[in-house]
C-alpha cells in the first residue's frame, strides 16, 4: 500500500436520524472502491455486500438502542482486512441470543458475527465499541 493513502480510514458521526444508516451503507461503498481502486488492494465480489450489512446491522442498533450519538469507522488494517468498529453510548452490552424465529428484533450480532472474521465488544468510558474485521480479498 503507498504510503501516501495512509491512513487508510473514513468516519461518519451518526446522530438520531435514521437516514445515516443509509449514509453509512454508502460510505462503506465508497471507502471500498477507493480501496479498490485508488490504492490497488483487491477486494472480493462480495465482501462489500457483506460491509453494507455488518454496517447497516451495527448503525441500526446503535440509533435504536443508544441514547446520544454515535460513531462509524472503517479502516484498512494489516492483513487486506476491512475493520468495522462502532461506538455508541448505551452501557447495555449486546449478546448473541438463542436462534428464536418468532422474535422480532434482535438479531445484530447473529447476522454480524458469522460474516465477519472476528467480532469484539468493549465496555468504553462512556458506552461501548463494537468491532468487526472482514477480509477483503476473500469473502
Amino acid at each position: 500500500m503507498p504510503e501516501c493513502d495512509l491512513p487508510l480510514e473514513a468516519s461518519l458521526t451518526l446522530d438520531s436520524d435514521g437516514v445515516r444508516v443509509s449514509h453509512a451503507r454508502q460510505l462503506a461503498t465508497a471507502f471500498l472502491d477507493k480501496v479498490r481502486g485508488r490504492v490497488g488492494i483487491p477486494v472480493a465480489g462480495d465482501t462489500v455486500e457483506i460491509a453494507q450489512l455488518i454496517v447497516s446491522e451495527l448503525v441500526t442498533n446503535a440509533r435504536k438502542y443508544a441514547p446520544g450519538p454515535a460513531l462509524l469507522h472503517l479502516r484498512v488494517v494489516t492483513g487486506a482486512v476491512l475493520r468495522v468498529e462502532l461506538w455508541d453510548s448505551s452501557p447495555v452490552m449486546p449478546s448473541a441470543k438463542a436462534q428464536d424465529p418468532g422474535r422480532i428484533g434482535r438479531h445484530g450480532l447473529e447476522i454480524v458475527a458469522p460474516l465477519a472474521r472476528t467480532v469484539t465488544v468493549e465496555e468504553t468510558p462512556v458506552g461501548k465499541r463494537i468491532t468487526a474485521d472482514i477480509p477483503l480479498t476473500t469473502a
